[in-house]
């Protein structure tokens, strides 16, 4: 018998009477993270079964948005960064980067 090891992420989502995020805290004790606060999250779970991606994207009504503007700029550089890591597509990859640069361009992301 194998001994199992469990890690838990935990996201609490505090609401207005309206059911729009007012707070995002989340939790990660294997990572030292306990109730922090987040404006914004997006989880994407692969249904393998179905074929297809699920998606959560929740942020607060005080994110602003040149900061939403910048969070998806870096997630679609982690997505490539993980695109590469888990397909070993380098040519793939770096086509992402180069939208990533195009998307940081168009936004006037870069100084």
């Amino acid at each position: 018998m194998s001994n199992k090891n469990t890690s838990e992420i935990k996201f609490l989502i505090e609401l207005d009477e309206n059911r729009v995020p007012e707070k995002l805290l989340w939790s990660a004790k294997d990572g030292g993270v306990e109730q922090e606060e987040a404006k914004a999250i997006m989880l994407s779970i692969w249904d393998s079964k179905a074929k297809e991606s699920m998606r959560i994207d929740l942020w607060t009504k005080d994110m602003p948005v040149d900061e939403m503007k910048i969070f998806f700029h870096q997630t679609l550089v982690a997505m490539s960064e993980t695109f590469k890591r888990a397909t070993d597509d380098e040519k793939m990859a770096d086509t992402m980067k180069d939208f990533c640069d195009y998307f940081a361009e168009k936004l006037e992301l870069t100084k």
